[in-house]
């Protein structure tokens, strides 16, 4: 059986799945001497996530090991990306799906949950804007445990989380003809960045991989704190993904939710393009190498997801006031950035 390119998107499709993959990579950035930072921009996937890769996956592995049965139920423990993959799979492949959440997530990933048909479970109560992930966990196993034809996903200890990012390595090696020089992401569950750089090393050995964590996420270190980032990092009680590989680690780094931010509202204004809060951290972490890359090094940032779903939020000056994350002196700095390095125009070798 043939497998389609890498970099091909079907004319016409049938089912909401098949539109994943395919993304395209957008040239942010780069300096005098052609080192440039291309985003891999996963928020044009289907629900505006690189997380419906892996929930697809976790998924198909359940089906061929006998542990998802027709008519069973999905349960996992979300801060809204990953469930809103679990929604569309589960729709498709006629399955329930149980989400386990709290007030943390954004309130327009649990909205599109549950328009998909979702079951939402808070383990907090209204108002409380605390990130419960070990309890979010501990409810969801145990909910599968006391139930029959029920399947914890568990995306922090599924390996097939990881494998659900190697076609974004194959994508990255066809679309760049292998010249991938430095691969940086965030680090949650591990699956993105791991997944993908396991799998682009088999092809570009060389390739450096560098992992973003929020501050106050504890997988590169103390000090542990509370943090406003979505979807990313190990908050203190939580257990560090087991696709979290040191192995293939060539340098971790913190970013604050002060820079990430004001990253994601710089980069709209200067661009058009909205990032998500943790995309922001990855790419403030990117931009602060730029100039120090060698000649005509290619980096290439992992983009979880768009900043359409922070309105509320990221991009809410209330919301960010209220928790002393405005920062106009820092959006200013990495804007005035960005228009130094967008204005050097890319030689006739792209």
């Amino acid at each position: 059986m043939s497998h389609p390119h890498p970099l091909h998107r079907p004319p016409v499709v049938r089912q909401v799945s098949e539109l994943i993959g395919a993304t395209p990579l957008f040239e942010l950035c780069r300096t005098e001497s052609d080192a440039r930072l291309l985003l891999k921009l996963e928020q044009f996937n289907p629900t505006g996530t690189a997380k419906i890769r892996m929930a697809r996956q976790m998924v198909v592995d359940a089906e061929e090991r006998g542990l998802l049965r027709p008519g069973g139920r999905i349960i996992e423990s979300t801060s809204g990306n990953t469930g809103l993959g679990l929604a569309v799979v589960a729709a498709e492949r006629g399955y329930t799906f149980t989400a386990v959440v709290d007030h943390h997530a954004s309130k327009d990933k649990l909205r599109a949950m549950k328009a998909m048909g979702a079951e939402l479970v808070y383990v907090a109560a209204e108002g409380d804007e605390d990130l419960a992930t070990a309890a979010r966990e501990e409810l969801a196993e145990r909910m599968a445990a006391e139930s029959d034809n029920a399947y914890f996903t568990e995306q922090h200890n599924n390996m097939a989380n990881g494998v659900g990012y190697h076609p974004v390595a194959r994508e990255l090696d066809a679309a760049l003809d292998g010249r991938v020089d430095i691969l940086i992401g965030a680090v949650g569950t591990g699956g993105g960045l791991f997944g993908t750089g396991g799998a682009l090393r088999a092809t570009v050995p060389d390739v450096r991989i560098v992992g973003v964590e929020p501050k106050g996420s504890i997988a590169f270190g103390p000090p542990a704190h509370d943090y406003h980032q979505s979807g990313t990092g190990t908050p203190e009680g939580a257990t560090i993904g087991a696709m979290v590989d040191y192995s293939l680690l060539d340098e971790g780094a913190k970013v604050g939710d002060v820079e990430a931010f004001a990253t994601a509202r710089a980069v709209a204004r200067r661009t058009g393009l909205m990032l998500g809060g943790s995309a922001g951290g990855v790419v403030y972490e990117a931009l602060t190498r730029m100039t120090s890359l060698a000649p005509g090094t290619t980096m290439v940032a992992l983009i979880n997801d768009g900043g359409e779903k922070y309105l509320d939020t990221v991009f809410d000056d209330d919301w960010m006031g209220a928790r002393d994350l405005l920062s106009p002196d820092t959006e200013r700095e990495v804007d005035e950035l960005l228009a130094k390095l967008r204005s050097v125009a890319p030689d006739v070798q792209g």
